[in-house]
């Protein structure tokens, strides 16, 4: 794969997760809704052992939620892109 291939597939991902971030929808996934409709939610409750950099998909710091939204979505992608580069580039040298 070429380079220019993977920095435009990084751009169209970063463009998408910060355009589209702040669209996403508020309500709980079928897990988060079944355990509270069952009314368990709150017994999953437990202090994390690791804090979110992003807790609930906001930056902190930056007052304007959709903005807030957008860069956690365009962290996200970089994060996750990073891990993956990173690996795939260990893995290639094995």
């Amino acid at each position: 794969m070429k380079k220019r291939d993977i920095v435009m597939g990084l751009l169209v991902a970063l463009f998408l997760a910060f355009f589209f971030s702040p669209f996403v929808s508020t309500r709980p996934d079928g897990l988060e809704k079944v355990a509270k409709d069952q009314g368990f939610l709150d017994r999953a409750e437990v202090a994390p052992v690791v804090t979110s950099l992003v807790p609930n998909y906001i930056c902190p710091g930056i007052k304007d939620e959709r903005m807030a939204t957008s860069l956690a979505g365009a962290l996200g992608v970089l994060l996750v892109f990073g891990v993956g580069y990173a690996t795939a580039a260990l893995l290639k040298k094995k």
